[in-house]
């Protein structure tokens, strides 16, 4: 929890927070180094230092003042005389002495109820098998991704003049397709009337629903309505962050970077970050060779986009060589998320890929960076 988030502490309001000692322990090992978790474990160790002030951590000491919650640090005394978690389990480990403090703290705090709150789910199903209630962290979580906005919305039943006026004119007022319905701004329309569709879209600067017309990026052609979507949006100056959502082979990160080079004559440089996510709960120091050759694994889907773009041109032609020289003059940068941490990018077309494995914090650094 406090690798995915530093300041979680902060956001349990009245409730009480106990910090396992082995918790500390190990933000010990994790505070060294450039990565996210390495800054999150360093970032809660300032934190914990100036909300404690001169106070002993062995007892409660207020989080953001009187009347709201308190903390303070739980020892590690090999559980209770009734279970030893390392016992249980037959090792010795952090998770089990972490579970060992949640037990002590249980024993101490009679008539209170003890939850444990932690991201790791097998620690949580080890807490229940020893009679512990715990949670995961759920502030900041989507519940349901259903529920989000997409931002494109299907309108039956339209008057077919209607879709032929939009052919003829390019535009139409909204009313004309919602009724009394109020459209959000920058919102996409696939309105259709019986065999007959055309894809629209929201301008809520001269308050009009436009047509769609169904362009290609850097010779990448939208094989169905999202794409085409996508495309306008990316491509549209107003529209300052666009966010794309779907399945994998979707055509997400093409379509943005196909963008994006379209209009490669606006933007300084063009960045496309991904961040890395080691298999097998290794770390990247596993890897052999320099820092470039670790992380080329990691970005080889991005240039295999890249490559996939290029191909659509044969060598001789201009398209083909400018994205080779764009990656040689760096105005096409491919990059680990974790490199753009205090730097401030201007006029610069920025691409994140596989943002879903972003946490808070990292999110926040992308929106800082862009000026």
């Amino acid at each position: 929890m406090i690798i995915y988030e530093h300041n979680s502490i902060l956001n349990f309001d009245e409730h009480d927070i106990g910090i396992p000692i082995t918790v500390l322990e190990e933000l010990d090992n994790f505070k060294k180094g450039n990565d996210t978790k390495n800054f999150e474990a360093r970032e809660f160790i300032r934190l914990i230092d100036k909300l404690a002030k001169d106070q002993m951590l062995h007892q409660w000491n207020p989080i953001n003042g009187k009347g709201k919650g308190n903390f303070k640090v739980v020892m590690d005394t090999g559980g209770t005389a009734l279970m030893d978690a390392n016992k249980i389990f037959n090792e010795d480990k952090a998770d089990h002495r972490i579970l060992n403090s949640a037990l002590l703290l249980q024993k101490e705090e009679k008539g209170r109820k003890v939850i444990l709150v932690s991201k790791d789910v097998n620690l949580r199903l080890k807490a229940k098998a020893l009679g512990l209630q715990a949670e995961d962290y759920t502030t900041g979580k989507i519940q349901n991704i259903s529920s989000l906005h997409t931002g494109r919305s299907i309108v039956e039943e339209v008057d077919p003049s209607i879709i032929n006026l939009m052919y003829e004119k390019g535009y139409c007022p909204p009313e004309d397709v919602l009724g009394k319905d109020r459209p959000m701004k920058n919102h996409y329309y696939i309105l259709k009337s019986g065999k007959k569709s055309v894809l629209a879209f929201y301008n809520s600067a001269n308050g009009m629903v436009e047509q769609v017309e169904k362009r290609n990026a850097y010779g990448i052609k939208p094989r169905n309505a999202e794409q085409a979507f996508a495309i306008h949006a990316v491509l549209k100056p107003e529209i300052k962050l666009v966010s794309m959502q779907g399945v994998a082979g979707t055509g997400k990160t093409l379509i943005a970077l196909a963008a994006s080079l379209e209009q490669k004559r606006d933007f300084k440089q063009i960045y496309l970050a991904r961040p890395i996510v080691p298999l097998s709960n290794k770390d990247i120091g596993y890897l052999p060779g320099d820092i470039k050759s670790k992380l080329n694994p990691y970005m080889e889907p991005l240039w295999d986009n890249l490559k996939f773009i290029q191909n659509q041109y044969s060598e001789s032609d201009k398209e083909y060589s400018k994205i080779t020289e764009m990656v040689q003059n760096e105005k096409l940068v491919i990059t680990p998320l974790a490199y753009i941490r205090g730097r401030s990018l201007s006029n610069i077309c920025f691409i994140v890929d596989e943002a879903q494995n972003l946490t808070p914090h990292e999110v926040k650094t992308i929106i800082t960076r862009a000026r």
